[in-house]
């Protein structure tokens, strides 16, 4: 929810996310999932809904050390919303 906080995002939107997210994970029939799969999942499902919740993120999962790795991921994030 934090990252979705003061944009457009509605409570709906971060709730169906959520469901999207929960599907997947059950499909994949295993019964425990590791946190860095969660991570990716969330982080697929937020590029699509809102680019500013992407980056936040992000930001907070990947733990960006430098400058140089911020500026690879917004990249990236340029290119997949272009």
């Amino acid at each position: 929810y934090r990252a979705c906080e003061k944009t457009e995002v509605s409570a709906l939107e971060v709730e169906e996310l959520v469901s999207r997210v929960e599907k997947d994970l059950y499909a994949c029939g295993e019964s425990e999932v590791p946190s860095h799969k969660i991570g990716e999942l969330i982080m697929e499902e937020l590029a699509k809904l809102n680019e500013v919740a992407y980056v936040r993120f992000a930001s907070v999962y990947r733990r960006f050390k430098d400058i140089e790795s911020f500026e690879r991921e917004l990249s990236q994030i340029k290119t997949r919303f272009s």
